[in-house]
């Protein structure tokens, strides 16, 4: 079982940066799909970003398609999302979530992870 922690979250000013981190322990994440959802108050869960075994450019939700970008670094088991010209709707909790794969695949649904961080807090002011 992967237990996965999530940081980075943080108040930021309409436009700017902020790079969450998803740091796992338990188990390798090089074996593991991973992705990263969010959450507004009020408001579904709904997916962001997810990227694959091999990693590679990654599939984004279209609202945030060339502004956030998800990576990672399997020798420290920590999966990234770099999120640059925020903006006041990017407000959410954002968890990342892993699912244990053998193949080359993208996941967007939230039905489809086995594991969960416990969220950050995003927060984006206009």
């Amino acid at each position: 079982q992967v237990q996965l922690v999530e940081s980075g979250g943080g108040l930021v000013q309409a436009g700017g940066s902020l790079r969450l981190s998803c740091a796992a322990s338990g188990r390798t994440l090089s074996s593991y799909a991973m992705g990263w959802f969010r959450q507004a108050p009020g408001k579904e869960r709904e997916f962001v970003a997810a990227d694959s075994l091999s990693g590679g450019s990654g599939y984004y939700a279209d609202s945030v398609k060339g502004r956030f970008t998800i990576s990672r670094d399997n020798a420290k088991d920590t999966v990234y999302l770099q999120m640059n010209s925020l903006k006041p709707e990017d407000t959410a909790v954002y968890y990342c979530a892993a699912r244990l794969v053998i193949g080359d695949y993208y996941y967007s649904g939230p039905d489809e992870y086995d594991y969960w961080g416990q969220g950050t807090q995003v927060t984006v002011s206009s």
